[in-house]
C-alpha cells in the first residue's frame, strides 16, 4: 500500500460498513452530550489489528471538523479539536490526508507529546482529542521525547475535555507504553466513559479459521493444526530457507508492489547509525535504517533490501509480508507449545525499568506478553499473503510440517 492507497483506504469519503457508520455517530451524540453539560468524558474504541478502527476515526475526525468549521447551526461549530498519534509513520499518512481534506488542516495532526507541551506552556484548553493508537501512549516520563509527565493520556485529559481513543492491547510494545484494562480503568474511573469493541477483520483476506490459527499461536503461545487449505484463498506459505522466501517476496513486490520482509527481535540491532544484519543461512540482509524522509518506511524502493521491525511496519498494511520469526521465540521440545527466549531479546528500548513494576515474576510475565504481541501485530500486516521462516529448527520442521500436512503447498496462488 503505497502512500496514496493508504490515504484512499482511510478517505472519508468512502463508505462505512453500517456499524462503522452507527459508531461514528453514536460517539458525535457523545461529544455534544458531553460538551453540553460541561462534563470531562472519555469513549474508548477497541479491537485487534485490522479491524477497522482509525478508518473509523477518520470519518469521525473529519465529521468532526466539518461541523466545527461549516457548519453554524451545530452545537458543535467552532470546537478546538485535535487529532494525535504517537507513530511517525503514521503520522505522515495522516498529515497528507489533511491535505486533500477542505475540513482539516496539517496542524490538526498532532504527536502527543508535542500537543501537550504546547498545551501547557500556553495555559489553553482544547475541545476533543481523537487519540489513534492509544496503546503507544506514554505511560512514563520519557526525556529521550521531551516528556516530562507520568502519563500522557493523564496530561491530555487536564487539556481536553472530551478524549476519543483507540486502543488495542495485543500491540502494547514497550514499558515505556504499558497499558492493560486495569491500567486504563485506574485513569478514568472518575470520569464519565463509553466503550465499544470492533471485531471484524478487515486486513487480510485469509479466512477466520486461519486468523484464528495466528491468534491462538500469538495469544495462547499454542501450535495448533492448520486449517484446511480448500477453505481458503489467502496466500500462507511456510519456508525452510530464508533467502527462499526473501526472492519469493521480492518477485511480489515486483508483481504487485508493497511487499516486504519483517522480522521479530532476536538479531544485532542498535539505533546507532551503523547498519546491523540479520542472517540466516544464505540470507543477509539489514535491520531497517532511520527514516527522514515523509515517506513511510514500507513505501520506499529501497527498503525491499531492508528487514522491516515491529516500529516501522506497525499500523501499516502490505500487501505480502516475509515474517522471520527470530531466536527469540522457539518451540518448546516434545510439545507444541511456544517459549519466549529473553536472553535472546535484542530490542534495549522495549523494556526499561518503571518505577511502578518491582515483582521480577510480573516483569517477566509482562515482557513476554510484549513480546507475543510484536508478533501478532507482524503477523497480521499481509493483505493478501503472509510467508513464514523460523529461526528455531524446531519450529521450522513443526510449521514445515503442519503446512504440507493441510494442503497448503498444493494451493494455486494468482
Amino acid at each position: 500500500m503505497t502512500t496514496n492507497q493508504a490515504i484512499a483506504k482511510l478517505s472519508p469519503n468512502l463508505p462505512l460498513t453500517s456499524e462503522q457508520s452507527a459508531l461514528v455517530n453514536r460517539i458525535i451524540h457523545f461529544i455534544t452530550d458531553h460538551l453540553a453539560d460541561g462534563s470531562p468524558a472519555v469513549f474508548s474504541i477497541i479491537g485487534d489489528a485490522g479491524t477497522g478502527k482509525s478508518v473509523v476515526l477518520t470519518h469521525l475526525f473529519t465529521k468532526l471538523q466539518q461541523l466545527a468549521r461549516h457548519n453554524q447551526s451545530s452545537p458543535l461549530f467552532q470546537t478546538c479539536n485535535y487529532f494525535t498519534v504517537n507513530h511517525p509513520e503514521i503520522l505522515k499518512v495522516y498529515r497528507e490526508l489533511a491535505g486533500q481534506q477542505t475540513s482539516l488542516l496539517k496542524k490538526d495532526f498532532q504527536r502527543p507529546t508535542s500537543l501537550i507541551n504546547r498545551l501547557n506552556k500556553a495555559d489553553e484548553q482544547v475541545d476533543v482529542v481523537v487519540v489513534d493508537e492509544a496503546h503507544l501512549l506514554l505511560s512514563k516520563p520519557d526525556h529521550y521525547n521531551n516528556f516530562y509527565h507520568n502519563n500522557q493520556l493523564t496530561e491530555l485529559l487536564k487539556r481536553a475535555q472530551i478524549v476519543i481513543l483507540v486502543i488495542d492491547y495485543s500491540q502494547v510494545l514497550r514499558m515505556k507504553s504499558l497499558w492493560t484494562p486495569g491500567r486504563l480503568a485506574n485513569i478514568i474511573e472518575n470520569v464519565p466513559h463509553e466503550q465499544y469493541h470492533l471485531t471484524h477483520q478487515f486486513r487480510m483476506t485469509a479466512s477466520d479459521e486461519l486468523v484464528d490459527w495466528l491468534n491462538t499461536l500469538t495469544e495462547d503461545c499454542h501450535i495448533d493444526n492448520l486449517p484446511d487449505s480448500s477453505r481458503d484463498n489467502y496466500d500462507f506459505r511456510v519456508y525452510d530457507d530464508a533467502e527462499e522466501m526473501r526472492r519469493a517476496i521480492v518477485r511480489r513486490n515486483q508483481e504487485v508492489g508493497l511487499s516486504r520482509v519483517l522480522s521479530t527481535s532476536g538479531y544485532p540491532s542498535t539505533l546507532d547509525g551503523g547498519k546491523h544484519y540479520i542472517q540466516e543461512g544464505n540470507f543477509k540482509m539489514p535491520w531497517d535504517q532511520y527514516n527522514f524522509t515523509a515517506t513511510p518506511w514500507a513505501e520506499i524502493s529501497q527498503t525491499i533490501d531492508e528487514v522491516g521491525s515491529i516500529y516501522t511496519c506497525q499500523g501499516f498494511d502490505l500487501n505480502y509480508a516475509g515474517i522471520i520469526i527470530g531466536p527469540v521465540i522457539s518451540q518448546q521440545p516434545n510439545s507444541r507449545t511456544l517459549q519466549v527466549n529473553l536472553d535472546r531479546f535484542t530490542d534495549s528500548e522495549a523494556f526499561k525499568k518503571r518505577a511502578d513494576l518491582t515483582d521480577p515474576v510480573e516483569i517477566d510475565k509482562l515482557k513476554r506478553w510484549m513480546i507475543m504481541n510484536a508478533l501478532n501485530v507482524i503477523l497480521k500486516r499481509g493483505v493478501h499473503g503472509t510467508y513464514l521462516y523460523a529461526h528455531d529448527p524446531l519450529l521450522r520442521q513443526t510449521l514445515s510440517s503442519l503446512f504440507q500436512a493441510h494442503g497448503w503447498n498444493n494451493v494455486l496462488h494468482c
